[in-house]
């Protein structure tokens, strides 16, 4: 790619993943959540990678590194989930504000998210989705520039062989 495109990319890269972070975490008071925010800091990525490549990629995620934050995202989900299920009888019930006075208080402290909207883990639950999306999406276009150059080296080695002869 060009000189100009690759000083352009990365600035504008951090301003639309900044974008994407004010969305996930204003999701429970505004338009957008989880997995809006997840899906512009993916598109940032891949507007890294499309320009830079893989090799040359300022974020440079890794197979392991991807596999963790999604494991750490999946994890989390089902944990809230699950402490709902256990202080209130219902799965992913809003633990910090318990509209039915079934929780104990310090749990209920526990999860409180602190804004005047009282939202309790809507905030935790969008950021996990949002996790959740991010690796989903840059997954993919990672499975497919990795295939486009194993391609691209087989094209080369063929036209190797085929000059050699």
């Amino acid at each position: 790619m060009s000189t100009i495109l690759k000083i352009f990319v990365f600035p504008a890269a951090m301003l639309i993943m900044c974008l994407g972070i004010l969305t996930i975490l204003g999701g429970h008071i505004t338009p957008g959540g989880g997995f809006q925010g997840g899906a512009m800091i993916a598109g940032a990525f891949i507007f890294c990678a499309v320009v830079y490549g893989l090799k040359e990629n300022p974020f440079d995620f890794s197979h392991d590194f991807m596999a963790a934050m999604e494991s750490t995202g999946a994890l989390i989900y089902v944990s809230l989930g699950i402490a709902g299920l256990l202080f209130s009888g219902f799965y992913l019930y809003n633990l910090g504000v318990d509209l039915y006075h079934i929780v104990p208080t310090f749990i209920q402290n526990l999860f409180d998210y602190p804004d005047p909207i009282h939202a309790g883990i809507i905030p935790y639950l969008n950021i996990v989705v949002g996790l959740k999306v991010l690796v989903g999406l840059s997954a993919v276009v990672i499975a497919f520039m990795q295939v486009k150059d194993i391609d691209d080296e087989q094209i080369d080695l063929k036209d190797e062989d085929a000059e050699g002869k």
